[in-house]
């Protein structure tokens, strides 16, 4: 198969109508981004690299012509996305949206004193389309200044050329402005909520544990913690935005001073909240099971965070699945072998089996694959629910972002690794939308947000006060965290 460089000019589709923007779960159906399947037209800065019909590189300035509208051109959703997401590890998006409104401005000749209104009324729908796009899919861009700055002076110029548009952008401002808002409560919510919590250890020695609340005690039914759970992951998942995934591994562009396109911008840190989420729903686990005195309350415990587990399963929650399996696994519970021993581990072997690492985690992904085919063909939000295991979602999209950064040997930025990333996060923002189906409960949200939890030391401790060490090294460890951990005021 031959290289063919785009340089020349091709005919383009004209339509005056609007383009239509299916659901991301739509957007990523072929294997790459096709000139056939979507409007091309001629490239003026450096040319757009094809391969077997599908859009492989370019310069940036060529793949920033290609974002802009005209009065007959309109970007296809898919572009949109794919590139607004990893453009930003080569230019910061206020600069980006900065290019895009100059060149409309330029190409339209929006600052001429004589219009061509025919013309504008075709492309004001279009320019109008592209921030609407922009603001719904990456709104936290915005809370960069210079971005509503930029937003701000383009929705003016529009609306003062064409008054039919004034509404619109209005609205689109309006719904931006009310999303900024949501975030900056959310993260207010979360300050309190880690600002709240305290160590296990320092309640236990304020307050006798004889009138200390456990899980079971605040929620005894597994499946309704099981549905406690998603409520938490899935209000989490819904204020990650896109970009985080890209922003979280930035790296320096060589062409660019060694700069990263970060450095300006307010930190959006949902993504590292979610980790916290995990972590600390591991160490509630971890807490809940080393807590009690009496071995048979322990291996209680361990029975009932299986079945919440084999539940998140059965929901399609496999980070909090994952979080109890990583919480049962940690070694000063999975030491109490009096305790296992009580327990008939049966269903227990079955959930680590599914989330078993070896193979690059083949069993979850074949399950994960499951719960979206599921999702996909759904009639109720109980069947969409599709929540992944977090870790290892960053972690396959690090390696994707590894080969966005990296430029190609002409200086080329690669857009088919673009659209891999893109067609990874496009799923995950299809999963992210999905309201949960299940009834509230205050109490026990609650419980399993706030109460306190046992540090690393402080497990040990415990499983060693439950279970007696049973090496030298064990019993030494045992006898410091005594004497550092039980003598503080």
């Amino acid at each position: 198969m031959c290289w063919v460089y785009k340089d020349n000019k091709q005919m383009v589709s004209r339509t005056e109508s609007m383009p239509q923007t299916p659901t991301f779960a739509a957007m990523f159906n072929s294997s790459g981004y096709s000139r056939h399947l979507y409007s091309s037209r001629e490239e003026n800065c450096g040319g757009l690299f094809y391969h077997d019909n599908n859009l492989v590189s370019g310069s940036l300035e060529a793949l920033i012509q290609h974002l802009v509208p005209t009065a007959d051109y309109y970007p296809d959703r898919t572009y949109i996305f794919t590139f607004l997401l990893s453009s930003r590890l080569f230019i910061r998006p206020y600069e980006l949206l900065a290019k895009v409104c100059l060149m409309c401005v330029e190409q339209q000749r929006l600052n001429e004193a004589i219009l061509d209104k025919a013309k504008i009324r075709k492309f004001a729908p279009k320019i109008v389309q592209l921030l609407a796009e922009w603001t719904e899919t990456f709104p936290y861009d915005f809370r960069d200044e210079r971005m509503m700055r930029n937003l701000k002076d383009m929705t003016h110029k529009i609306a003062t050329l064409d008054e039919l548009h004034r509404k619109t952008m209005h609205q689109m401002t309006q719904n931006l402005i009310r999303k900024l808002a949501t975030l900056n409560q959310y993260e207010e919510v979360l300050s309190k909520l880690n600002a709240s919590v305290t160590d296990r250890l320092t309640v236990l020695k304020t307050k006798p544990q004889s009138i200390q609340k456990d899980i079971v005690a605040i929620c005894s039914d597994p499946y309704t913690l099981a549905q406690q759970l998603t409520h938490i992951e899935l209000e989490r998942l819904s204020h990650i935005g896109p970009e985080e995934f890209v922003q979280a591994f930035a790296h320096k562009d060589p062409l660019d001073n060694n700069k990263t396109c970060f450095n300006n911008l307010k930190k959006t840190s949902n993504l590292e909240a979610y980790v916290e989420w995990f972590n600390r729903l591991s160490y509630l686990v971890a807490t809940e099971i080393c807590m009690p005195v009496k071995k048979k309350h322990r291996a209680r415990v361990i029975e009932y965070f299986i079945d919440v587990a084999r539940e998140c399963f059965n929901i399609g929650n496999f980070n909090s699945l994952m979080a109890i399996i990583s919480g049962m696994n940690m070694s000063p519970v999975s030491r109490l072998k009096k305790t296992w021993a009580k327990i008939k581990t049966a269903k227990f072997d079955i959930l680590e089996h599914q989330m078993d690492p070896s193979s690059n985690f083949y069993n979850y992904r074949t399950a994960l694959r499951g719960a979206a085919q599921r999702s996909v063909t759904a009639h109720s939000n109980r069947e969409k629910i599709v929540i992944p295991f977090c870790s290892l979602l960053i972690k396959d999209i690090y390696f994707l972002n590894e080969g966005c950064a990296n430029r190609l040997l002409n200086g080329h930025v690669n857009f088919e690794k673009f659209w891999e990333l893109a067609k990874q996060v496009s799923e995950f923002m299809t999963w992210k939308q999905v309201e949960c189906p299940f009834e509230r409960d205050r109490k026990i949200l609650q419980y399993l947000l706030t109460a306190p939890v046992f540090s690393e030391d402080t497990l040990y401790l415990a499983s060693y006060e439950s279970e007696s060490p049973e090496n030298h090294i064990e019993k030494e460890r045992w006898k410091m965290l005594r004497s550092t951990l039980l003598t503080r005021d």
